[in-house]
């Protein structure tokens, strides 16, 4: 992982929202909130909340009673989830760096965190912030992508951006989609202190009305987009004409439908 790959800077949060969301993470933001027990008047930390899509979705399944803290290390996702999402009852959305986080012990009922652990330069310390914030048999829940293999749209907009760059292509589609062995997750979570583990492989078919709307997101909707102005080989628009076609060709158009497998852990404190 590259600095770049933690900048979700500019227009990124918009484009992230407007094109990722619907195509990614609207379908595992609400399986994983419905996946949350946390009783009337508790609360819930969601760790890496982005934009506050799966905020939204934790919202929705929680009593109104319960409190989400929902923070992200990166101050412009925060800022673009407190503006789009600021009606959202009970909720605070706050800057936060998870492998540091500016909570006392035992104070939340329940930890989520939608895709996010990938990002986690120093994983087992995140795992061992959400367990010291966690009161005892308190729920750590979250989501990781399945491999390329399992989510191809991906591989395609990875493979197809890099066809511009003889040498150092753009990386970061690969980091989402590169965290996915269970076994040794499953270890770094017995070592963080939890127990009581469950794994469950969630699948689903994701529809959107365009593959040019795809493909936006795919180039401009992450940190990738900053990797590619940065080498400066090919202009944006050109690299998100060629991700168009190749999804067009792979997974049709109007609509667009491609596969999607996430991974999701449960455990106790």
């Amino acid at each position: 992982m590259t600095t770049c790959h933690t900048q979700f800077i500019g227009s990124i949060p918009e484009k992230y929202d407007e094109h990722l969301g619907p195509l990614f993470f609207h379908f595992f933001a609400e399986d994983l909130a419905n996946r949350v027990a946390v009783s009337p008047g508790g609360r819930v930390l969601e760790l890496a909340c982005g934009t506050g899509i799966s905020t939204e979705f934790l919202r929705r399944a929680l009593p109104d009673n319960v409190e989400i803290l929902a923070t992200d290390l990166n101050e412009p996702m925060v800022d673009f989830a407190r503006a789009k999402r600021r009606g959202l009852k009970n909720v605070v959305f706050e800057q936060a760096d998870a492998l540091q986080l500016p909570c006392a012990d035992a104070q939340f009922d329940a930890a989520v965190c939608q895709f996010g652990l990938m990002f986690f330069p120093d994983k087992l310390a995140g795992l061992r912030e959400a367990a010291r914030i966690l009161k005892p048999g308190g729920q750590l829940l979250f989501n990781v992508w399945d491999s390329f293999a399992w989510n191809p749209i991906a591989r395609v907009a990875f493979e197809t951006i890099a066809r511009f760059f003889a040498e150092d292509p753009p990386t970061f589609l690969k980091l989402p989609f590169g965290y996915h062995e269970i076994d040794p997750i499953k270890a770094l979570l017995h070592e963080a202190g939890f127990a009581d583990l469950q794994v469950n492989i969630v699948r689903t078919v994701s529809e959107r009305p365009s593959a040019g709307h795809v493909a936006e997101g795919l180039v401009a909707g992450n940190p990738g987009v900053l990797e590619i102005q940065e080498r400066g080989t090919a202009p944006l628009e050109q690299v998100i004409d060629a991700v168009t076609q190749a999804v067009v060709e792979e997974f049709g158009d109007k609509p667009m439908r491609t596969p999607l497998q996430a991974i999701v852990f449960s455990a106790r404190r």
